[in-house]
């Protein structure tokens, strides 16, 4: 059975409303977010050291981002599918992977040293950017032609 769906205005309209608010939270980010990361990347960040952080108000700072992050791509997951099994099961990996990348991310920060601030980059990147709703939108879009 192949995998057609119809779409609404309404829902056209609600995935461009959350892709908007996405694009406000990546231009207000300096303002809204605690990350001193965002500057500490933005120059020669190969040769320097980490810049001096508040762990407690950084997690807190990049967990609130991802949490609005990912329940917009969530929304947009919903609103492109219509299945509440699949939303359902985004939300799953959304939580598993802020788990795993955040661990990750202050691991790298306090047991390896500033050769590994490559690494710190693209976790971070994972963390603060919607970059899983890019992967997830084909890989559900594929799935669902294949049931």
């Amino acid at each position: 059975m192949q995998f057609k769906k119809k779409t609404k205005p309404l829902d056209v309209f609600m995935i461009a409303l959350c892709v908007l608010v996405l694009a406000l939270i990546r231009f207000f980010e300096k303002t809204l977010f605690y990350d001193p990361f965002l500057s500490y990347f933005k120059n020669d960040y190969l040769n320097l050291p980490f810049p001096d952080f508040n762990g407690i108000w950084l997690f807190f700072s990049l967990l609130f981002r991802y949490i609005l992050n990912a329940s917009l791509s969530i929304a947009i997951i919903y609103f492109l599918f219509k299945d509440v099994s699949l939303t359902k099961f985004a939300s799953a990996l959304y939580l598993a992977l802020f788990l795993t990348l955040i661990l990750m991310f202050f691991g790298i920060v306090f047991i390896l040293d500033e050769n590994s601030n490559f690494l710190l980059f693209y976790v971070r990147r994972f963390i603060i950017q919607p970059l899983f709703l890019v992967l997830f939108v084909p890989a559900f879009y594929f799935q669902k032609r294949q049931s």
